[in-house]
C-alpha cells in the first residue's frame, strides 16, 4: 500500500470513527442527566465539546474523503464522506439550538394571560422545589412574551363552559401531557409536558372561564429548569391552541 493510500485512508477512518463517537457521546449527554448521571450543565457541557471534537473530526475526514477520490480509493472515500456527514448533521443541529437561543428572550414562563395568569394549584407544592418556582414574573417577564410571542392569545370558544372544559381535557391528553388535576368546577387542568431528549419537565396549566355565551381558554407553560427555554413553552402552547381548535396537534418540540 502507497503512503498516500495509507495517510488517505488512516484519515477517512480516524475521522469517520471520531465522527461516530462524537454523535454517539453528544445523543448520551441527555440520557445521562435522565438517568441522573450527571446534571443538566454538565449534559449540556457534554453536547458542546462533542460538537468540537465533531468538527474536528469531521476536517479529518474530509480531507481522508479527497486524498482518497484523488487516488480513486472509492472505498475510503466513502468512509470518509460518512464522517463528513455525521460531523455536518450534528454542528448543524447545534447551531440551530444556538441560532434559536439567540432569538428567542431569556424568559421560560409563558402564558396566553400575563395580567393574571392562571396559578398553580396541585403543582404548586412541587413548583416550590424547583429553581424556577411557582411564582409569575411580573410585567418584565410580560413585556418581554408580547414582544417575541404576539400571537399567544387567549382562545374563545362558543361553548359553555362545561363543554369547553371536556374539550380542553381532550386537546391536552392529545398532546401527550401527564395529566396531573381536572377540576370541572373550578375550570382547571394541570399537567406535566416533558421534552424528548433531556426529558425536561414543564408544567402546564390550562384554565376555562364563562365569556358571554362561550368560554375562554388560558394557558399558561412553565419550565422547572433552565433560564431559557429555547421557546419551548410557546411552541407548546400554539400547538395546544391548534388542536383545541383542529384536534390535530402539530410535531412537538425535541
Amino acid at each position: 500500500m502507497h503512503v498516500r493510500e495509507r495517510l488517505s485512508k488512516g484519515a477517512a477512518w480516524t475521522g469517520a470513527i471520531v465522527a461516530l463517537a462524537a454523535a454517539l457521546t453528544a445523543l448520551a449527554s441527555g440520557p445521562g442527566y435522565q438517568y441522573h448521571l450527571w446534571d443538566y450543565r454538565t449534559g449540556f457541557t457534554i453536547l458542546r465539546w462533542a460538537v468540537y471534537t465533531a468538527a474536528g473530526a469531521g476536517v479529518v475526514a474530509l480531507i481522508g474523503c479527497a486524498l482518497s477520490v484523488c487516488g480513486r480509493h472509492y472505498r475510503n472515500a466513502l468512509t470518509g464522506a460518512a464522517g463528513v456527514a455525521l460531523a455536518v448533521a450534528l454542528i448543524s443541529h447545534t447551531w440551530n439550538l444556538q441560532r434559536t437561543a439567540g432569538q428567542v428572550p431569556l424568559i421560560h414562563d409563558i402564558t396566553t394571560d400575563t395580567a393574571n395568569p392562571p396559578q398553580f394549584v396541585a403543582l404548586l407544592a412541587l413548583r416550590q422545589t424547583t429553581s424556577n418556582g411557582p411564582e409569575y414574573g411580573g410585567e418584565k417577564i410580560a413585556s418581554q412574551q408580547k414582544a417575541a410571542y404576539p400571537d399567544i392569545q387567549p382562545r374563545i370558544l362558543d361553548a359553555p363552559p362545561a363543554r369547553a372544559f371536556e374539550r380542553a381535557l381532550a386537546a391536552a391528553r392529545s398532546m401527550g401531557w401527564d395529566i396531573i388535576a381536572a377540576v370541572p368546577t373550578d375550570g382547571r387542568i394541570e399537567a406535566t409536558a416533558t421534552t424528548r431528549w433531556f426529558r425536561f419537565k414543564d408544567d402546564v396549566i390550562v384554565r376555562v372561564t364563562p365569556q358571554g355565551a362561550g368560554s375562554r381558554i388560558d394557558v399558561r407553560s412553565k419550565s422547572r429548569l433552565g433560564r431559557s427555554d429555547l421557546g419551548a413553552n410557546a411552541k407548546r402552547i400554539r400547538a395546544y391552541l391548534h388542536e383545541l381548535d383542529t384536534g390535530r396537534a402539530p410535531a412537538a418540540s425535541p
